[in-house]
């Protein structure tokens, strides 16, 4: 996973690496903890106090916070077994936007009707977005993780694969800690940092939470979301946001649609896609939603979708594709709408990392740039493997599936 300070994590992501409990992997090699483990961690919480203060953590801050913070073997573990794989977009969805899922967001948007009403006229977001966020981050409050956040990030920080930017994310929690947002003991999450209702990372939380509630704090923890919601809907609006417009929608392409005008590097007007014969899956018309890209996430053989500006709101606040959709999904599920007009091609398989990595290390080979080799299917990557498919005669819809895969091997 691409981790940064803009990005939360989200306990149900494809993208690994976040530290959500209700997709943590199994601990099959548990990190013993040595002496020397130890004593390098107490050091390093010593030698660090010097850069965190310089930051501008104060000593009593820094004092108080750090004081009986552990290394914690288990977070290690964590973070160095994880899945090489991951599943395909319809099984992620199948649990993203179940049944039980709907019918909790509605209860918990009943719930919280007002406030999600007065969120939504102050930052144009809607409130099934919000919602929707809310339920994919934590099961709309249910599983917000029980880690302590300050020994988590001490310990990534320390001893992780991504060392730098835990540092940073542990010098913005303590200085949440020293805003007064919060106290070290309450400080809780994801094993990866992730915190509250809407499962901030430290850095997203300085940059974009908020007191929605006047009270002083910008209180993301407790069993009141106010905050958390609220802070999601600064976060969007923040991210571009446009109010009023969908985050996209189900589209049928018409036949012989030139699949080479497929993903987000290629925007047109929604009268343009109209007039080339792109319209709603499910009839009426196509609504207004500024520049606008197609993507096709399964291929030619499954749904296609109308992205437009509020799709990269979505993406700035997780950048899967898949979690954008999902959040659309759940959105438009949760204000009544129906579900996927097209089929997914379910006999289909995810490739695995590894299989990632060789598609781009064929795609490289053979001309067409991926822009490296590190098994993260972006942009780049798509429309390397849809240049090769229109090459080779193949529709070039960049759909990245094992066959595909079995296609290069052999060309």
């Amino acid at each position: 996973m691409r981790l940064s300070p803009v990005v939360l994590c989200t306990a149900f992501t494809l993208l690994p690496a976040c530290g959500g409990a209700e997709f943590a992997a199994p601990l099959t090699s548990p990190v013993p903890v040595t002496r020397s483990s130890v004593a390098g961690f107490d050091g390093w919480v010593r030698d660090f106090r010097a850069r965190a203060l310089a930051s501008g953590v104060s000593a009593a801050t820094y004092d108080r916070s750090m004081q009986g913070v552990r290394y914690q073997p288990s977070i290690i573990a964590l973070d160095r077994n994880q899945s090489e794989f991951t599943r395909a977009i319809w099984d992620y969805l199948d649990g993203a936007v179940s049944g039980a899922r709907i019918a909790d967001g509605r209860a918990a948007m009943a719930r919280q009707a007002s406030q999600l009403a007065a969120i939504e006229r102050r930052y144009g977001v809607d409130a099934e977005v919000v919602a929707a966020v809310w339920g994919l981050e934590s099961s709309f409050g249910a599983n917000r993780g029980s880690t302590a956040t300050l020994p988590a990030l001490a310990t990534l920080a320390y001893d992780g694969r991504r060392g730098a930017f835990f540092e940073e994310q542990l010098i913005a929690a303590l200085k949440i800690v020293q805003a007064g947002d919060v106290s070290p003991q309450g400080m809780v999450g994801s094993w990866a940092g992730a915190m509250g209702h809407t499962q901030f990372m430290p850095t997203s939380f300085l940059d974009h939470a908020v007191d929605f509630t006047g009270d002083g704090r910008r209180d993301i923890w407790s069993d009141d979301p106010t905050d958390a919601l609220a802070s999601t809907a600064a976060y969007l609006a923040q991210s571009g946001w446009r109010r009023g417009e969908p985050w996209g929608l189900e589209v049928r392409l018409p036949e012989g649609f030139d699949r080479r005008l497929v993903g987000k590097e290629t925007t047109r007007s929604v009268g343009q896609w109209a007039a080339m014969g792109v319209a709603p899956a499910a009839g009426g018309s196509l609504p207004t939603m500024g520049a606008a890209s197609v993507l096709t996430p399964a291929g030619a053989r499954g749904p296609a979708f109308l992205i437009g500006p509020n799709f990269a709101a979505i993406t700035r606040y997780n950048t899967s594709d898949s979690y954008a959709i999902g959040i659309g999904h759940l959105a438009d599920r949760l204000a009544g709408k129906g579900g996927f007009v097209q089929s997914w091609p379910r006999g289909d398989r995810a490739l695995s990392t590894a299989e990632r990595m060789e598609m781009q290390r064929l795609l490289t080979a053979k001309g067409f740039d991926t822009g490296g080799v590190d098994g993260k299917l972006g942009s780049g990557s798509l429309a390397a493997l849809r240049a090769w498919q229109a090459s080779v005669g193949l529709p070039p819809d960049g759909y990245a599936s094992a066959e595909m895969l079995e296609r290069l091997r052999a060309s």
